[in-house]
């Protein structure tokens, strides 16, 4: 059982790693249009927010996965 708790636990620290990235990359994104920077640092931004966004759905379903496994 504590393995299982450990393994629970990597999989949602994993899981907040691309979430990290979503946010500093939207507030990259917010200073980019708030200063009126080349909007190719925005669309860089917004292609790593959609790669985390992906991330964070393959950890969802290895958890989903996970707790179909007892």
């Amino acid at each position: 059982m504590n393995q299982e708790k450990n393994d629970i636990n990597q999989l949602i620290h994993d899981t907040r790693a691309p979430l990290n990235r979503i946010s500093m990359q939207a507030e990259l994104i917010k200073m980019v249009l708030d200063n009126d920077m080349p909007k190719d640092k925005a669309i860089a931004a917004v292609n790593k927010i959609i790669d985390a966004c992906q991330d964070c759905s393959k950890y969802l379903q290895d958890i989903a996965e996970f707790s179909h496994d007892d």
